[in-house]
């Protein structure tokens, strides 16, 4: 073998005009998965549940192959596209009868976020971090906790957020990234804060020092009161 052997590794020993069968192969590819994202009835990959994603993962594997070897034929791939289409339409049928099966399937919704404050049990639960939740509740217009009422992850992964009204805005925990808060593990000046582990508020004494009561966390965040700006 010749090192930096230009025809070995733009084509190999394969002729130029195969080519012209990969651009043929990988449109059939492309067409398929998109057949398959619309008998699905999906309209957004944002949309997909683990299931969805991992059968489309599936179809991405089965789909390269295709596209790129010459020596994978295409009627085999085209029953593995509609036995994976009809396993998909079973399993749906089958979750639509079973709600237990269901929820072990696509999961359920988790809330995260309850009167203001984390439902920080459940976020343990999750495989998110408070810094991509954070994010996300930014994205979203959020200021601090105490402007939300309820926010809960869906089973696609996004976040559904629903707001205090206006006049019932409560003290809350900033949603800034910590190098954009001020956070002590002993105040400095008397006035409420806000744990940032879990959100629950409490005024502290200037010089106060304090556990907090739902998780034993010891550092605070200046509470914030600032309604949502619409």
């Amino acid at each position: 073998m010749t090192p930096f052997d230009l025809q070995r590794i733009l084509i190999d020993e394969l002729p130029l005009s195969f080519l012209y069968e990969v651009a043929f192969r990988a449109s059939l590819a492309f067409i398929a998965v998109f057949l398959f994202l619309k008998c699905s009835g999906r309209r957004g990959i944002r949309q997909l549940s683990l299931f969805e994603l991992v059968v489309i993962l599936t179809l991405g594997s089965a789909a390269g192959d295709v596209s790129f070897y010459h020596d994978v034929a295409l009627l085999p791939v085209v029953v593995v596209f509609l036995t994976l289409l009809l396993l998909y339409r079973l399993t749906i049928f089958a979750m639509r009868k079973n709600k237990h099966l269901e929820a072990w399937i696509d999961g359920v919704p988790v809330t995260v976020i309850k009167e203001g404050v984390y439902e920080y049990i459940s976020i343990k639960k999750l495989n998110i971090s408070s810094s991509e939740l954070l994010m996300e509740l930014r994205q979203r217009g959020v200021e601090h906790l105490g402007q939300v009422r309820l926010a809960i992850i869906e089973t696609d992964g996004d976040i559904s957020v629903y707001f205090f009204a206006t006049e019932n805005v409560q003290p809350g925990l900033s949603v800034l990234p910590p190098e954009h808060r001020q956070e002590f593990k002993i105040v400095t000046h008397s006035g409420l804060y806000c744990c940032v582990n879990c959100g629950f508020t409490q005024p502290i004494e200037s010089g106060g020092g304090v556990h907090c009561v739902r998780c034993n966390n010891d550092i605070w965040s200046p509470a914030l009161t600032h309604r949502r700006a619409t």
